[in-house]
């Protein structure tokens, strides 16, 4: 390489960017030639190389026997070594040959680039003058450089193109071994496999079977084994083979990801039957029997591996089934009558089959015999989304004797591979039931200690006879004397398992008889009614089945009501309870009718998830309890006023619509210039207040039903003076408005000012009115509506807080519903402020199956009628998906 001293000459001492340039175009003119003097020499090697692949995609070496595989794989080592021979003599081109280089592509006389470095033979001024013009004149030609690429003039070293031949074979055998009989680069170093003869008489039928949970379709295999990368199934799908045809049994092999060979065995059922026979005729019919019967194995894919039968071979990817997930949706809580709520979410590939809530008490005696097992909750997980869904169930637990003491809860879900999912564990006090007679819950009590251990039944009897030592004080009912000493003497002789759960069973009948009475039996027959039918819409149960279940459980239900309703006969309010609270009997109709309508239409999970939310509704009744006092007449009178108000804000609306109306007929008239029309008409005297100044306004709605209104026949002046004569409705309504003022002074309670703003806009709009100028009057009225509005709030504000403070801490109540967020048990909007005044109306939604149906069927009518439209008609069948 020339020296930085060389560098400096000639134009490349006042040019440094020449002196640049040149450096770079040498170097790239020696590896140019470098790559010359090695591609000549490589061509041998890629041949080899070509060869070698050529020979394993063809699949040579899987074909051949092991020995000739290494003696061929030894002669391609051999000819690569001998191939990397000619790579000795390669060396790095000097500097003078890329300069030859450069000159000579490029076309440049006179070696302009070696002339920068040369000297003059003469070192006079004349002549040092004289080289400098010339190098200076050579340099301006160097600028254009190009180095070119690579000229190794393979041709004179391969003159028959026989290169030609190695790369035509790798191009051919690369696509040969994309078919089912290619070969691969590592046969040639691994052993050859077994050689397997393929029989064409033998025909395989081979599909694989999805398990039905996963909703997928079963895959057929190919015949030929023609797939070349790998199926995927679900973990757990059935894999069957059909082999038929033949002389002998086909042996049908699947090969796992880490080599092992599994036989499939043939099913029992498709084995060929051979009698006995003697001699010859039985050898001779056995090979004959196989032939003719067709057999089929059959195994369950569980890991990745290959299926291998005839020669042919198919290859599975299995994805695996993943355990399902569950947690809690918010803490479990209680409800009203002590029943236990779960919120749980599940998640699963492919659906989860069935959950529960395992339950088991925080402190156990390994020693201690109980008398029940755990307790069983199963959770109501939604069918139609199983895979991602959330839920809430309520179960009543209150019967079970660890109600009351604190236990782990633990959500368990199962799919349908039998995987098992778990929640992480919840601690808490199991509800019990609420007992408010004292006598009662040291019945349950007593029921309690003996069943979490059937050791302690000396201690239950020992309470039970404490609780008669003075029963004239304590026990003022002499039934329930009589039913505690015949549960003693029940206690005292039972012995067996049997003999203590009808003892256990007898005590709690006792308590709940002391509590509720009646009620108690009528709620467990509704319980075990809506039991039933639930287990019946879980197993898909007939129609005839579900009907007769339903009856059961309207029967339970109304039996139910009719306890509580002659429960509550004697206490109509409760003090916790406001009058919109009470839940009504045809609400609890309707739901069951659209449970029935639901389950006989097929879409029984809907029913089931409606039926989960009737029992949880259930769960949050209150039974209320007679009350002392006068109470029950403070509520009822109450109860009085509010419907009072209620029929003061119709009628006030009425007023104000019907005075709306005649005020824009008679603005009308005015602009018309109209004053002669209809002075006879029927309206003035249908308008006249009665007898005792109420508004006769009877006849007016039957005639604005007619389509026609009477007043559109009048003249401005007798509009006029009907807008006076409503006066007279307008004056009643702000007296019946003063009554209800001094009724609730009486009730103790402060009218709120919007009464008072009410009443004066009432009186104005009735000045307005008597001089005939309506929309003052309509302005007014509006006024005194919106007035009226705020002071009802005011007052059940009043009333809601004076029944809060009479309820203190009690938990019982009327036949109402527990906190539910201000709505009803179907999940409407409540009308917690007493009568409905116009702020939150909102139109109750149908059923989701049905009102689809009706749309259904309204988009069929239409169709039916041929629309004329071709647009109309292709867009109604698009909607209902006709092809």
């Amino acid at each position: 390489m020339t020296s930085p001293s060389r560098q400096k000459k000639g134009a490349f001492a006042f040019r440094p960017s020449l002196a640049r340039l040149v450096t770079t175009k040498r170097l790239l003119a020696r590896i140019v030639l470098f790559f010359e003097q090695l591609l000549p020499p490589l061509m041998p090697v890629l041949s080899v190389i070509a060869f070698y692949l050529s020979a394993s995609w063809f699949g040579l070496f899987r074909s051949v026997p092991d020995w000739l595989r290494i003696l061929l794989l030894i002669a391609f080592a051999a000819a690569f070594l001998v191939s990397l021979l000619p790579f000795r003599t390669l060396r790095w081109p000097k500097v003078a040959e890329a300069d030859r280089m450069l000159e000579e592509r490029n076309g440049l006389p006179h070696q302009p680039v070696t002339v920068q470095e040369d000297e003059p033979a003469f070192d006079t001024p004349f002549g040092r003058a004289l080289w400098r013009e010339h190098q200076t004149r050579m340099a301006e030609k160097i600028a254009a450089l190009d180095a070119g690429l690579p000229r190794p003039d393979i041709a004179t070293h391969d003159r028959f193109a026989l290169r030609a031949v190695p790369a035509l074979l790798l191009v051919t055998a690369f696509g040969y071994s994309l078919s089912i009989n290619g070969g691969s680069i590592r046969d040639a170093l691994q052993a050859a496999p077994e050689q397997v003869v393929s029989d064409p008489a033998v025909r395989i039928d081979a599909w694989v079977t999805p398990p039905s949970y996963t909703g997928r379709a079963p895959v057929y295999l190919t015949a030929d084994g023609s797939e070349q990368a790998p199926i995927g199934i679900p973990q757990f799908s059935g894999l069957t083979v059909r082999v038929s045809g033949g002389k002998t049994a086909e042996k049908v092999v699947f090969r796992k990801a880490n080599g092992e060979a599994q036989d499939i065995a043939v099913q029992a059922d498709t084995k060929p039957q051979q009698t006995a026979a003697s001699g010859s005729e039985q050898q001779t019919a056995a090979p004959a029997s196989q032939a003719l019967v067709a057999q089929t194995h059959m195994m369950k894919l569980q890991e990745n591996g290959a299926l291998e039968v005839n020669g042919r071979r198919w290859s599975f990817d299995v994805l695996p089934d993943k355990a399902p997930e569950i947690a809690f949706n918010g803490l479990p809580k209680p409800s009203v009558n002590g029943a236990l709520e779960i919120g749980f979410t599940v998640k699963d590939d492919y659906g989860v089959q069935e959950a529960h809530a395992e339950i088991v008490p925080v402190e156990t005696d390994p020693t201690a015999t109980p008398l029940y097992p755990l307790p069983e909750y199963r959770l109501d997980v939604p069918r139609r989304n199983a895979r991602d869904a959330k839920g809430v169930t309520s179960r009543n637990l209150t019967e079970h004797p660890l109600a009351g003491k604190r236990v782990r809860i633990t959500l368990v879900a199962k799919d349908a591979a039998g995987q098992t999912g778990r929640s992480p564990p919840h601690e808490m006090v199991l509800p019990s039931r609420p007992f408010n007679e004292p006598l009662a819950a040291a019945v349950a009590e007593e029921r309690q200690v003996f069943a979490l251990d059937t050791r302690k039944m000396p201690q239950a009897i020992a309470l039970n006879e404490a609780l008669t030592i003075r029963p004239e004080e304590t026990i003022p009912k002499l039934t329930n004397y009589l039913l505690l000493e015949s549960a003693l003497t029940r206690m005292k002789l039972a012995k067996g398992e049997d003999a203590l759960k009808d003892t256990a069973q007898y005590l709690w009948e006792i308590a709940l008889g002391m509590e509720d009475g009646d009620l108690s039996l009528a709620e467990r027959k509704l319980r075990e009614a809506q039991q039933k039918l639930a287990d019946a819409l879980d197993r898909n149960a007939p129609d005839a089945e579900i009907k007769k279940l339903m009856d059961e459980l309207r029967k339970a239900m109304q039996d139910y009501m009719t306890e509580l309703a002659e429960r509550m006969q004697n206490a109509p309010m409760q003090p916790n309870q406001n009058a919109q609270n009470i839940l009504r009997q045809q609400d609890l109709e309707r739901m069951m009718d659209q449970i029935e309508n639901l389950a006989r239409s097929g879409n029984r999970d809907a029913a089931q998830q409606m039926l989960s939310e009737l029992q949880r509704m259930m769960n949050n009744l209150q039974a209320g309890r007679p009350q002392r006092g006068q109470q029950g007449q403070e509520n009822s009178e109450a109860r009085k006023q509010i419907d009072k108000l209620g029929e003061i804000l119709r009628d006030q609306q009425k007023l104000m619509e019907q005075t709306f109306r005649l005020d824009q007929q008679l603005r009308d008239r005015m602009q018309r210039g109209e004053t002669d029309m209809g002075e006879n008409d029927p309206l003035l005297d249908e308008m006249n207040p009665g007898e005792n100044g109420e508004p006769q306004d009877q006849q007016q709605g039957q005639q604005g039903k007619e389509g026609q209104q009477p007043s559109d026949q009048m003249t401005a002046e007798q509009l006029r003076e009907a807008l006076k004569q409503l006066r007279a409705q307008q004056d009643a309504l702000g007296k019946q408005l003063g009554e209800l003022q001094k009724s609730l002074g009486e009730m103790g309670m402060k009218p709120g000012p919007g009464f008072g703003q009410a009443q004066r806009e009432m009186e104005g709009a009735g000045r307005e009115l008597g001089q005939g100028r309506g929309q003052p009057a309509v302005e007014g009225q509006g006024r005194a509506l919106e007035a009226l509005r705020q002071g009802a709030r005011d007052m059940m504000n009043q009333m809601m807080q004076a029944q809060q403070g009479q309820q203190g801490q009690g938990p019982n109540g009327q036949v109402g519903q527990g906190d539910q967020n201000g709505r009803d048990p179907l999940g409407r909007p409540r009308r917690t402020q007493g009568p409905e005044f116009g702020d939150n109306v909102k139109v109750p939604d149908e059923i989701d199956v049905q009102r689809a149906r009706e749309i259904l069927d309204a988009i069929r009518e239409k169709l039916g009628n041929n629309p004329p439209q071709e647009m109309e008609r292709r867009y109604l069948e698009r909607l209902l998906d006709i092809q």
